[in-house]
């Protein structure tokens, strides 16, 4: 089997995993007793970086590296991220950090809470605010969604450094086509059941957002009630939600290499987040969402109410694809075959924030 490396961010520590011939080993907790909201893992290297952002209840928010796999651990000397003080905000959290494509080796990104977007071109060593954004003339209209007010998603298209896409809580999706020099909101189609206006321009809460690995314009979105398709990347959406058992939900991943295929956890309601149903099951498209079917061989049976969370389930880049996904009972689910079967790697482990995971060559 391939070699993978699976990182695992928990409310108390970073937790990671290595599959060498079919067997896994984990270590850790890193960072013990700190929140692990994001980790990128930036494979545009001959060995990948790791990056990590934790959150420490007595030092505050802060941006790791690793170029060793996580035996050691770099913390710059000046914060990494961090508002200009005239902006008179002050950093919660790092919610994403994603290293853009080949064609920006050094670039990688980190949305934060307060909601704000991040540019490091120096391998996420230190970034910079995101202006055109941060001062976008709606901002004054966004309001913090159950998790705070945060950018949580971060796109990048692979053919254009200068494409980008983000998804804030709760302001929805906007778009840059010029490198975060100017934005756009980009709904149209998403709903906001919870508004006066269900359609509105801006003011939706997307919960998280995947790419296509085929048509980059192909995007995916689990909303706040709904799921949706992208075809133009996300000037509109469509609603491909029928045939899941709920349409709320957190977490979108995709797969690495097949179109039209990405897979949601569906959670019963937003006043009631637990599994949909009390079963433990993805939920895959191979037709971008005209059909879904249920992933739950090797997965427990009976009733559950472990939570995926909007960053806890992802693909690797193997084929057959890796899949993983963690959840707030601290169990660590993966398969090996595109989701088909799945085994426990980890369980009892704090709630699962994030995870990511790379195969090694």
């Amino acid at each position: 089997m391939t070699d993978v490396l699976l990182t695992v961010g928990t409310r108390k520590g970073l937790f990671i995993g290595r599959r060498s011939g079919g067997t896994w080993e984990f270590s850790g907790p890193h960072f013990n007793a700190q929140a692990v909201y994001s980790i990128g893992i930036d494979a545009r290297r001959a060995v990948p970086r790791l990056l990590v952002g934790g959150d420490s209840a007595h030092w505050g928010p802060s941006v790791f590296h690793s170029d060793d796999l996580g035996k050691t651990w770099t913390e710059p000397e000046k914060p990494a991220v961090k508002f200009p003080q005239d902006t008179g905000a002050s950093l919660e959290r790092v919610w994403q950090l994603h290293p853009a494509s080949d064609a920006d080796p050094d670039v990688v990104y980190a949305g934060t809470e307060p909601a704000a977007l991040f540019r490091s071109e120096n391998g996420g060593d230190s970034f910079e605010l995101v202006r055109p954004l941060w001062e976008h003339p709606t901002r004054s209209q966004w309001v913090p969604g159950g998790g705070g007010e945060a950018v949580h998603t971060v796109i990048t298209d692979p053919r254009d450094p200068l494409a980008v896409t983000v998804a804030v809580s709760t302001a929805g999706v906007f778009r840059s086509r010029d490198g975060g020099e100017s934005w756009a909101p980009s709904n149209q189609g998403v709903s906001a059941v919870f508004l006066p206006d269900p359609n509105p321009e801006f003011g939706q809460c997307v919960h998280k957002i995947a790419q296509d690995a085929v048509d980059p314009d192909r995007l995916y979105l689990q909303n706040h009630w709904g799921v949706f398709r992208s075809d133009d990347a996300g000037a509109k959406w469509t609603d491909i939600g029928a045939g899941l058992p709920s349409d709320f939900g957190f977490a979108m991943a995709a797969h690495p290499h097949r179109a039209n295929t990405a897979y949601v956890f569906p959670i019963t309601a937003d006043a009631d987040r637990v599994p949909a149903e009390r079963r433990c099951r993805v939920y895959r498209t191979r037709d971008a969402g005209e059909t879904w079917e249920a992933l739950s061989a090797g997965l427990p049976e009976g009733d559950h109410f472990g939570t995926v969370l909007r960053d806890a389930l992802c693909t690797d880049d193997a084929d057959p694809a890796g899949v993983y996904f963690g959840n707030r009972n601290g169990e660590v689910y993966a398969s090996a075959d595109d989701g088909d079967s799945w085994q426990l790697l980890a369980s009892h482990l704090p709630d699962v924030l994030c995870v990511r995971a790379a195969v090694m060559n």
